[in-house]
C-alpha cells in the first residue's frame, strides 16, 4: 500500500528555500480547524486546540488505512495568524512581541478522501474515547490561497519578526503586490524535539497585486463539521 504524504506530493508548497522568498499558487485544501485568540504560549485553549486536532487526525488516518484501505502520513500543524494590527507581528524584538491580541486558527490537512461525513463520524468515536475539551471546537475548514509569497525560517519562533518585515516592506512593495489573506505558518519542526535554533517553519502570505488586494481577505471558509 503506497503512502500517501502531502509533503512529497505537493513538494513545491512544502519544501521553500530558506534564502529567498518563492511565489506559489496553492490551491483549495481542505482542513481540519480549530478558531481562538491569545498567546499561544500561555493559552490552555491553545493547547487544547492542537491536543483536539492531532487526536483527531490520527484517528482519521487509522480509520482511512483500516476502512478506506489507504493509508497516509498525518500533515503538519498549520496555523493561520492576524490581529487588528498586523505590526504586531513585527514590532518589538523576539520575545518582547506582545501576542495576547493575537488571533489564531491552528489545522491540519487532510486528503480529499476524507470527506466531511467521515469527520463527523470519527469525532464522534474519539470524543466517546477521550475527554478531551477541544473537540467541540473543531469543523472542517476549506481554505483557497491562491498566489501566495513563502519562505522557510530556520530557526525560533520568536525570530520571524525580521523576516516578516523584509517580506511586508521590501518585497511586496517590490513587486507592486498586497495582501490577500491572513499570515499562514506551517510547522515542519517540533518544538517538543528540537532546539528553537533549528525549528524549520514555512512563513506564507496569500498576495495579489497592489490595487487588487484586500488586507482583510480572510480564509475561504468554512464547511462545518457535523
Amino acid at each position: 500500500m503506497d503512502k500517501y504524504d502531502v509533503k512529497k506530493a505537493c513538494k513545491a508548497l512544502y519544501a521553500p528555500s530558506a534564502k529567498e522568498f518563492a511565489m506559489v499558487d496553492v490551491p483549495m485544501t481542505r482542513y481540519l480547524a480549530i478558531d481562538g485568540k491569545g498567546d499561544p504560549n500561555v493559552e490552555l485553549a491553545y493547547i487544547q486546540a492542537v491536543e483536539a486536532l492531532y487526536s483527531v487526525s490520527y484517528a482519521l488516518k487509522f480509520h482511512s488505512k483500516k476502512v478506506l484501505g489507504r493509508d497516509y502520513v498525518v500533515a503538519p500543524l498549520e496555523g493561520l495568524w492576524w490581529a487588528e494590527d498586523m505590526a504586531a507581528f513585527t514590532a518589538g524584538d523576539g520575545a518582547e512581541r506582545d501576542k495576547s491580541g493575537w488571533d489564531w486558527t491552528m489545522m491540519i490537512s487532510q486528503p480529499e478522501w476524507i470527506t466531511t461525513d467521515v469527520v463527523a463520524e470519527i469525532l464522534e468515536q474519539v470524543a466517546a474515547k477521550k475527554q478531551l475539551p477541544g473537540l467541540r471546537s473543531i469543523r472542517v475548514a476549506e481554505l483557497a490561497e491562491g498566489l501566495s509569497v513563502q519562505i522557510l525560517h530556520v530557526g525560533s519562533y520568536d525570530d520571524e519578526g525580521p523576516v516578516l518585515e523584509r517580506l511586508h516592506h521590501e518585497f511586496m512593495p517590490a513587486n507592486n503586490l498586497g495582501f490577500n489573506g491572513k499570515h499562514h505558518e506551517i510547522y515542519l519542526g517540533d518544538p517538543r524535539r528540537a532546539a528553537p535554533e533549528k525549528l524549520r517553519t514555512i512563513l506564507r502570505q496569500p498576495v495579489a497585486p497592489a490595487g487588487g488586494a484586500n488586507p482583510a481577505a480572510p480564509a475561504d471558509e468554512s464547511v462545518p463539521s457535523s
